[in-house]
């Protein structure tokens, strides 16, 4: 449609171009409302220990099975723009924190549902806004307030914090085991600041392969290359090992431009062979000078490189990644040279051991025992390709939890008792606001609890029930009361040793409420039509009104608009 303006002259002004749609007032909130609705109302029921996992099917047909907020929301093609922005928050969660990508879709969703009961009510979005803008503020300064102080690297702590980031997965009967892995290897490469410590979750290598149990996953204090050595004839494993890390292809270049070589004998033809071998063979001749007893290299090797490198017992993977070769350079403080000319024994890094082994079917090489261990591994193992997957994305999550710690030593209890408390306290502030954000400040009270209460109806619980009992007990004071999903029943959470980082409530409660604000105060949606050739959404089988209806245009000069 195009949208067309009367004019005093009654002649119509053409604003928009042909085709776009514009969507106005009640209805572009509406649309954008039931939109977010719906997206949190797809994550809602994954959220908690007893939720459900989605499995979802790509465009391929490959499958992911996941309970993971940001996962599913990736995996799943989402199209309207409301929704992307949901996509977006639990993205932006993810990568910052890590976890609570579940929680904050859930209680944007929340927000926006909330804040609708308002608009219909004739409250302007932009005073609900700003009452979600002041008691989001408020919230984190009573979370802050009630979140327990710890000393950043203490191991009992973290694993806690570890395994409940991993009570949701699919993982949780193997929690045990995987958090003091995840918590060993998080410890191993943290680095200790001025202000407190430091971590690159970059250090932490993730390796998975399908094939034995969970239980069989484990942690490598160095770096796992899925590669297999390239040469049979080469030795398999190495000690004490002087590693040289190429960039540059051991092959012979050719040229940009086309070169035609005249041969005209055979003996120059022996002799362009042979100058050919002996370019290759000084190539190796550089590294064996260097010292070096194990070569990696991101690029090819040309076979008759190989065959000379195996002649000096050179240990030589190729083709590897470069984020490994990043990750081998500082474990092993190699360099990592470009060309050969460069390579110096000063460039070599060391590691105590470089080893072939087989993995499954596959064989991989083990650097162990670097001399800067500030990289490890953690090889994940599980009995099918979607478990391993999926252990994979609950090992990040435990990885970035114990990092938030780390960072920021400030820990509170799970169950929903911080989102219960907050709300129960942010009533109480409500009545020292006046007018309608009052109104707004309240509603963010009742939106914070769709926590607690999600936990409570994915474990089966009555959720009126549940809230009520987890109110009176919260203003009785016991400020960890939650929603103890595993019983089924409201308890101190505290003492189940489930834990959460300050970090990931601090984050969700920020991320949930500036998209809610962003979606609120859009009153017009304003789609332009699709590029020409797909011609905008018409009546099926009419096209632009079967293109025949240009000549009925003749008031505007046919076609020369």
């Amino acid at each position: 449609m195009s949208i067309q303006q009367g004019s005093a002259g009654g002649v119509p002004v053409l604003i928009l171009k042909e085709g776009t749609a514009q969507t106005k007032g009640r209805d572009a909130q509406k649309n954008n409302i039931t939109a977010a609705k719906l997206i949190a109302e797809i994550v809602r029921s994954s959220l908690g220990p007893r939720g459900m996992d989605k499995m979802l099917v790509d465009t391929l047909g490959d499958v992911t099975i996941t309970n993971d907020g940001a996962t599913i929301l990736k995996e799943i093609d989402v199209q309207h723009p409301a929704a992307k922005m949901m996509v977006e928050i639990s993205k932006a969660t993810d990568n910052e924190v890590g976890d609570g990508t579940t929680s904050v879709v859930v209680l944007a969703g929340a927000l926006i549902e909330k804040a609708e009961e308002l608009i219909n009510k004739d409250v302007h979005p932009t005073v609900i806004v700003d009452g979600y803008r002041k008691a989001a503020t408020k919230a984190i300064e009573v979370l802050n307030g009630i979140a327990q102080k710890i000393a950043g690297n203490e191991k009992q702590e973290l694993i806690k914090i570890a395994k409940t980031a991993m009570q949701t997965k699919l993982v949780s009967k193997e929690s045990d085991e995987l958090a003091q892995i995840v918590v060993d290897a998080a410890l191993a490469v943290s680095e200790k600041t001025d202000s407190g410590f430091r971590l690159d979750i970059d250090d932490v290598k993730v390796e998975k392969k399908a094939g034995g149990s969970l239980r069989d996953t484990k942690l490598v204090k160095g770096i796992v290359l899925d590669k297999e050595v390239v040469h049979g004839g080469m030795p398999k494993r190495i000690e004490k090992a002087k590693i040289a890390l190429i960039n540059s292809a051991l092959e012979i270049e050719k040229t940009e431009f086309d070169a035609k070589i005249n041969i005209n004998s055979p003996d120059q033809m022996k002799m362009f062979l042979e100058e050919e071998n002996r370019m290759l063979k000084s190539m190796v001749d550089k590294i064996v000078e260097c010292g070096a007893n194990v070569v990696v290299c991101q690029k090819g090797i040309d076979d008759i490189a190989q065959h000379y490198l195996a002649k000096a017992s050179i240990l030589t993977v190729r083709r590897v990644k470069e984020s490994d070769m990043t990750k081998m350079a500082r474990a092993t403080t190699a360099r990592v040279v470009n060309s050969l000319e460069d390579l110096t024994p000063k460039d070599l890094g060391s590691a105590d051991l470089v080893e072939e082994r087989k993995v499954e079917t596959d064989k991989w090489v083990f650097v162990e025992g670097a001399k800067h261990p500030k990289s490890v591994t953690i090889l994940i193992r599980g009995g099918s390709q979607r478990i391993v997957d999926e252990a994979e994305r609950s090992v990040h999550d435990a990885l970035m939890v114990s990092k938030d710690v780390l960072e920021k030593p400030a820990i509170v209890a799970g169950g929903g008792a911080p989102e219960a408390y907050t709300a129960s306290k942010l009533r109480e502030w409500t009545n020292t606001l006046s007018g309608r954000e009052q109104i707004a400040a309240e509603k963010f009270a009742e939106a914070l609890e769709v926590i607690p209460l999600s936990l409570a109806e994915n474990a089966g619980m009555d959720p009126i029930d549940t809230l009520t009992e987890l109110r009176s007990k919260q203003s009785k004071g016991s400020k960890w009361t939650g929603v103890d999903v595993r019983n089924a029943k409201v308890g101190d959470i505290s003492k189940l040793d489930i834990v959460e980082p300050l970090a990931v409530k601090e984050q969700v409660i920020k991320s949930a409420t500036e998209v809610a604000s962003m979606l609120l105060r859009i009153d017009d949606v304003i789609a332009s039509s699709k590029s020409a050739g797909g011609g905008p959404p018409g009546p099926p089988g009419g096209g632009m009104g079967g293109m025949g209806g240009m000549g009925g245009m003749g008031g505007m000069g046919g076609m020369d608009m």
